[in-house]
C-alpha cells in the first residue's frame, strides 16, 4: 500500500536537512507505528507524506497503492485514499461538520449511495461512541473545540469516511484512559476491513490496547531500530538510550 524509499526531504524555507533516508512499508490492514524523541522528524515525515509545500523532497520516492506519488498536490494523495490527522487539527471556522463529513465521504467513495437520513444517524452514533455529543455535528470543524475533542473528533471521522491509508499524528494526546480504549477499538475495526494505520507517537499507551505489526524508532530524520510492541514497551520502561539512541 504505502511504500517510501530512502526518503530525503528538507524544509525549504531553511534548506535544512529533515529526513535523511527514510524506508517505511505499510501493508494493507497493518498497523506500523513510528516513535522517537522530539524533533526526529516523526512530523515532517508526515507533512511530506502529504506533499505539503513547505517540505522539498531532494530523493527517495513515496509510492502508493504502486503508483509514484513523490510529486502530486496534497489533494490527490488525499483522493487516493490517504488519511491524515495532524498533531494540532486545524480550526476551519464557517465550515459544519454535519456539511463537511459527507462531502469528503463522496471524494473517497464517490459510488457510496447511503440515503443522507441514514448517513445522518450513523454520524451521530460515531461521534457518541468517541464520547462526544451529536450537536458537536453541528458545530466549526474544530473550533472551540479542546485538544482531546480534536482527536476524538479526527477519528470520528475517520470512522465514518473509511480511507485505504490512516496516518495518526499524536493521535493519542489528550485523550483520558476511556477514550483511549474506544479509538483503540475502532483502529482495530478498520485494521480489520482492511485499512492500514501509520501512527506517529511519543509513547506506546495507544499501542497497549492495539495489535500492532511494527514499531520503528526515529531519531535524527533516519530509522534507527524496528522491533515489535517489545521494542516500544523497553522505550517506556527504560528511555530512548536503552534502545541505543
Amino acid at each position: 500500500m504505502l511504500k517510501i524509499e530512502k526518503l530525503k526531504a528538507r524544509l525549504r524555507e531553511t534548506g535544512e536537512e529533515i529526513l535523511k533516508g527514510v524506508d517505511i512499508e505499510v501493508g494493507k490492514g497493518k498497523i506500523v507505528a513510528i516513535m522517537g524523541p522530539n524533533g526526529s522528524g516523526k512530523s515532517t515525515l508526515v507533512n511530506v507524506i502529504m506533499g505539503n509545500e513547505k517540505f522539498e523532497v531532494i530523493s527517495g520516492k513515496i509510492e502508493f497503492d504502486g503508483q509514484d506519488i513523490t510529486d502530486l498536490p496534497t489533494h490527490e494523495r488525499a483522493k487516493k485514499g490517504i488519511y491524515v490527522s495532524f498533531q494540532h487539527p486545524p480550526e476551519v471556522d464557517g465550515v459544519r461538520l454535519a456539511s463537511f463529513i459527507p462531502m469528503v465521504l463522496q471524494k473517497y467513495h464517490p459510488d457510496d449511495d447511503t440515503p443522507i437520513p441514514k448517513l445522518r444517524k450513523m454520524m451521530g452514533e460515531t461521534f457518541k461512541r468517541v464520547g462526544l455529543d451529536e450537536s458537536f455535528l453541528k458545530r466549526h470543524i474544530n473550533v472551540g473545540f479542546s485538544g482531546g475533542e480534536k482527536k476524538r473528533a479526527e477519528v470520528a471521522q475517520l470512522y465514518i469516511i473509511k480511507p485505504k491509508l490512516a496516518i495518526l499524528d499524536e493521535i493519542d494526546s489528550g485523550l483520558d484512559v476511556d477514550a483511549l480504549k474506544a479509538i483503540s477499538s475502532m483502529i482495530t475495526e478498520l485494521r480489520n476491513s482492511g485499512i492500514g494505520f501509520l501512527l506517529i507517537t511519543h509513547y506506546p499507551r495507544l499501542l497497549h490496547h492495539l495489535d500492532v505489526d511494527e514499531v520503528k524508532v526515529m531519531v535524527d530524520g533516519r530509522i534507527v531500530k524496528s522491533g515489535g510492541i517489545d521494542l516500544a514497551l523497553e522505550i517506556e520502561d527504560k528511555g530512548y538510550e536503552a534502545v541505543g539512541v
